[in-house]
């Protein structure tokens, strides 16, 4: 699963990417200092895998993961090539979620490529432009499907009418998954504003409360979740390790960077959840989409453990820390054995058992 990190030139992106990734994607006063998108691989921070962690003690423990994606800033026009439109847009037809970076902070000495700070208009001209590109793509899709509908094709009148519904949302200002339809419907047709998207509000150290509530209030009136950050401040958070990075952070008041708050954010906007395998090894979690049954989670692990799945022995992360020994929970009967329907739980911990 992939997310792409996008918004307009100067907003912030390739500092927050930096700090997410400790990565070193170049960050400066210039629109498309990224040309080429960055990809880095970033942990899922889960007190829980912690928790699992002391009470087992295993040799390793791995994390849940999350691949972000800094691609090159938008301009107005990109649509029509603008800037680096073309390849921003093929770039971004590549991830399954977008992070929208949106400024939110006011510094004279980085430029504003739109003249000032006005995230609704900001937020509107990639989304503008992002319904365009979904527009052109349609009509090329048109031509390919209207004449096979033409000829009795009933597959193919069905997506005649998905792609006129969704051409009508588009030419209203309404992105695709704003339209109410079956995303599984129609993920075929590849649309950019189909994507789920993850507001991101890059803020000054000091935060306008007004500003924040308002950012807020408009991503979730487009049916999104919203985060904000100081990416500056995130930048200095991230440069720091151990005691030293606790006490920073507990001198700011903050028991969580607003970097874990992003991923916890991002990884909820793919819609996916985590559970976990469990022993003297191997401490792990494993995502999977949220929904997910028992042999769809076995074949996170392998696909050999999907295509042999017979059963999983199951039990919850709130009766391990409770108490705390898996021997207690067999004999308090918590642990369950669970077959093929059973829709696996964020927070699960699943030992599964499959023939070969």
């Amino acid at each position: 699963m992939e997310i792409g990190i996008v918004g307009l030139p100067n907003v912030g992106k390739s500092t927050t990417f930096n700090a997410l990734t400790s990565g070193a994607a170049a960050a400066s006063n210039y629109p498309f200092t990224t040309i080429e998108p960055n990809v880095g691989v970033v942990a899922v921070p889960d007190a829980r895998l912690d928790r699992l962690t002391a009470l087992f003690k295993p040799k390793k423990t791995t994390p849940a993961s999350c691949r972000f994606v800094d691609i090159a800033g938008l301009v107005k026009g990109a649509a029509q090539g603008e800037g680096l439109g073309n390849k921003f847009l093929a770039n971004i037809r590549e991830v399954d979620a977008i992070l929208h970076m949106v400024r939110l902070f006011k510094d004279p000495d980085v430029v504003h490529t739109l003249g000032g700070v006005d995230p609704k208009r900001d937020v509107e001209v990639i989304e503008t432009e992002l319904m365009l590109a979904d527009l052109a793509s349609l009509e090329k899709q048109f031509d390919k499907v209207s004449g096979k509908a033409k000829s009795g094709d009933k597959a193919a009148k069905e997506q005649l009418v998905l792609l006129e519904t969704i051409q009508k949302g588009l030419s209203a200002g309404k992105p695709a998954r704003a339209l109410g339809l079956d995303p599984k419907a129609i993920r075929d047709f590849f649309l950019l504003t189909a994507k789920p998207v993850l507001y991101v509000g890059n803020s000054d150290e000091v935060p306008d409360a007004a500003v924040v509530a308002d950012f807020a209030a408009f991503a979730k009136s487009r049916g999104s979740e919203s985060v904000v950050i100081c990416g500056k401040l995130e930048s200095e958070i991230a440069q720091l390790e151990g005691e030293d990075r606790k006490a920073f952070m507990a001198e700011l008041g903050l028991t969580a960077s607003g970097l874990e708050r992003v991923i916890v954010a991002a990884y909820k906007t793919l819609g996916l959840c985590s559970f976990f395998t469990a022993g003297e090894d191997e401490v792990r979690a494993w995502t999977i989409p949220v929904g997910a049954r028992g042999p769809q989670a076995a074949g996170a692990i392998h696909s050999d453990f999907e295509k042999g799945f017979i059963k999983a022995d199951v039990y919850s992360f709130a009766d391990i820390d409770k108490h705390e020994k898996e021997s207690v929970l067999r004999e308090k009967g918590m642990i369950r054995s669970e077959g093929k329907e059973y829709v696996v739980k964020d927070g699960d911990v699943c030992f599964f058992k499959f023939s070969s």
